[in-house]
This record gives C-alpha cells, sequence and structure tokens, in this order.
C-alpha cells in the first residue's frame, strides 16, 4: 500500500509541532536544559518540514535551501540535548557546521541542480549528528545512573536509516511527492514515517530519562545531609540494618562508633555557626578518610555522629576510634587542641544484631566517655 505524501507531510508537520510544544511545556515546569533543546529540535523540524511543502509552487529556494537548513539545525539540536543530558555546554560551531556546509555547498550551481547530490549530503550530515548523539550517551553510560538503552537504539536506528539513504536514495522529483506511485515514492514516504515514529519515541524516553535522574536526585537528598554530604539518620537505619543483617548470615562481627564532638555549642558561640558548620564538614572529611569502603558511616544528629564498621571486633574498633580522635584534634582549623570528639564503642558480640539497642549501649559508652574528661574513646561495660 502507497502512502499520500502531501498528507503524511502534513500529519508530519502536526507531529513534530504537537511534540515540540508539549516538550517545551514539560521544560517550562522544571527548566531542564534537555528538554529545552529537545522541544526546540522538535519544533525546527515542524518548520523544516512545513518548508518543503512549497517545493514546485515557485518557491524552490526555500524549500531546498532554508528548509533543509532548518532540517540541519534540528539534528544539530537533538545532538545539544543528548550534550545538555550528559552534563556538556552546547558547541556552538558544531551546531551550525552542517547548516554552513549546506549553505556553502547549494552556492555551488552543479551541487544545487543535483537532485541525488543534495539527498546524500544532508543524509550524510543528518546521519553524523546522529552519530553524535549516539557517542554522547555512549561515553557518559559508566556515570549515568538512568536507563539510556532506549534513547541510543532510537539514535542509533534513525541514524542507520539516513546512511543506508544517502547511498541507495537517488532523490525524490516533488512531481513525484504529489502521485499516489512513482520511482522514490516507497523511500521518501518511509522517511516522513520514520521521523515521526523517531520524534515520539525520543521524546518520550528522553523525559522519562529526566524524570528518572530527577527522581535519583530527589532520592539521595532525602537521605543524605545537606552540610557534609555523607547520609542522615535515616539512610544510617536503613543501611545499618542491613550491614547487620548480612553479618548475622555470615556471623561476623560489627561495631558501632558514636562520635559527639565536644564542646560544641562552646565553639559556636565563641566563633560563629559559620565555624562550627565548618568544623563538622572537617570531622565528616577526616572520619571518612579512615573508614572502609564497606562501612557506614552518618550524621545522626547535631554534632553527633555514628559508624557501623564491617568484620570488625574491639581492637579494631578502638584502633579506628583513636585514630578517628587523633586526626580530628591535629586539624588546624582552630587553635590546637580546641577541637576534639569522643566516641563510644559497642560491638555485635556485646550487643547482639538490633540496631537500636546497639545505638543505646554506645550511648552508655559515650556518655561515660563524656563524664570522664571528653576527647576520649570509652568501650561499652558490659556485666
Amino acid at each position: 500500500m502507497m502512502l499520500h505524501i502531501p498528507t503524511l507531510l502534513m500529519v508530519a508537520v502536526f507531529v513534530f509541532c504537537l511534540m515540540g510544544l508539549l516538550t517545551v511545556h514539560a521544560w517550562s515546569r522544571g527548566r531542564e536544559p534537555t528538554l529545552g533543546y529537545l522541544g526546540s529540535m522538535l519544533l525546527l523540524a515542524a518548520l523544516g518540514t512545513g518548508l518543503l511543502v512549497v517545493r514546485g509552487v515557485g518557491m524552490d529556494y526555500v524549500a531546498l535551501v532554508i528548509g533543509n537548513l532548518v532540517l540541519l539545525l534540528s539534528a544539530a539540536m537533538n545532538w545539544t540535548a543528548m550534550r545538555a543530558f550528559v552534563h556538556r555546554k552546547p558547541n556552538l560551531p558544531g551546531m551550525f557546521a552542517g547548516c554552513g556546509v549546506w549553505l556553502l555547498m547549494c552556492l555551488v550551481p552543479q551541487f544545487y541542480g543535483s537532485l541525488s547530490a543534495r539527498v546524500t549530503l544532508y543524509s550524510l550530515l543528518a546521519a553524523t549528528y546522529g552519530v553524535l548523539s549516539a557517542l554522547e550517551l555512549w561515553r557518559k553510560r559508566d556515570t549515568l545512573d538512568v536507563a539510556y538503552t532506549p534513547a541510543l537504539v532510537l539514535t542509533l536506528w534513525h541514524t542507520g536509516f539516513y546512511v543506508i539513504r544517502a547511498f541507495t536514495d537517488p532523490g525524490l522529483p516533488i512531481k513525484n511527492a504529489q502521485l499516489s506511485g512513482g520511482e522514490g515514492v516507497p523511500i521518501f514516504s518511509f522517511m516522513l514515517f520514520e521521523s515521526m515514529l523517531y520524534a515520539i519515541g525520543i521524546a518520550y524516553v528522553t523525559l522519562a530519562m529526566v524524570k528518572e535522574r530527577a527522581e535519583l536526585r530527589f532520592k539521595a537528598a532525602a537521605f543524605s545531609d545537606a552540610l557534609t554530604g555523607i547520609g542522615n539518620r535515616r539512610a544510617f537505619m536503613l543501611k545499618g540494618e542491613k550491614l547487620l543483617a548480612d553479618s548475622t548470615r555470615r556471623q561476623q562481627n560489627v561495631a558501632l562508633l558514636l562520635c559527639d564532638l565536644d564542646h560544641f555549642k562552646r565553639l559556636n558561640d565563641s566563633f560563629g555557626h559559620p565555624m562550627g558548620d565548618q568544623a563538622l564538614i572537617a570531622f565528616a572529611q577526616v572520619t571518612q578518610a579512615i573508614l572502609c569502603k564497606g562501612d557506614v558511616f552518618a550524621r545522626i544528629g547535631g554534632e553527633e555522629f555514628a559508624c557501623l564498621l564491617a568484620e570488625s571486633d574491639d581492637a579494631a574498633a578502638f584502633d579506628v576510634a583513636e585514630r578517628i580522635r587523633r586526626a580530628f584534634a591535629q586539624l588546624d582549623l582552630l587553635a590546637p587542641g580546641f577541637l576534639s570528639v569522643s566516641i563510644g564503642i559497642v560491638t555485635t558480640s556485646q550487643g547482639g544484631h538490633d540496631l537500636s539497642h546497639l545505638l543505646s549501649l554506645a550511648d552508655q559508652a559515650l556518655y561515660l566517655a563524656k563524664a570522664q574528661g571528653r576527647n576520649r574513646v570509652q568501650v561499652v561495660e558490659t556485666a
């Protein structure tokens, strides 16, 4: 069955325009650059496709030169949208390079008069932007936490079509497009149909990737401390329960360190809250540098931090706690000896594998460390 070309052109313009407006609306809600560039791509595709309609009615220059310039700029916007998604800045020379090449070639009479040459060059330029778009996703695949594969597959499919078209399509005279048959019509009609499917598909999957990334950011924010960047109490309880469950199954000991910065109120009163914040950040950095990868560390209160040390007994936990205490006291953030921390320790061999119970026992040890002069490490006293 042969598709009616004028009808396909009209449908394509409406599809591109509708998807572009919806994408721009989505961009306006959150100002996500990726959606802004993608919306521009779709609206430019609508304009460029609309300009193709004037071919054969005495305005061929508008369709052949300006129309294809707009479509190439649309392809460049697709590339720019993927660059924005992987947090790379727009490449302005690259965005307009395709348009520049096309405009220069159209000044050559032999090229302008050859339909097959125009089809080949346009297809190769569009395919180049498609390859660049796919490369943006592929190069950053290890750092993308979202499902990027559908976007990559769609882009490669779209790019592959233009590569094939560059070497197989002899070009479609506009008079043939107005007929229900004729040489070149199947390729041209399939190009329009494929472009509409790509527009719908890439808009949907890109919006899905942006939405998924936003959800991951919200989730990360809900489980992290805004000041220090480490986990908060909620994250500590969830990760801590998992670590304890795993250690129970493997019959391994876990140690809990409960840390509290000494005289923190005095520090704030004497040097101001900004300096207090710096002390909290410094302690978090010092401790993170000492802990192992599998340990769980979080800020669970104002100046209170907790560490769960995987596969640790009393002696190992005490050694880690002492290293933290000494490293923090040696910081030159304030006068030497002004910064200090008290640490209470309990292990699962003493308190079992219930996190709440371990926190209670570690708090008792911490209280004892405070009572005995602060700036010390105290292991829980068991009966």
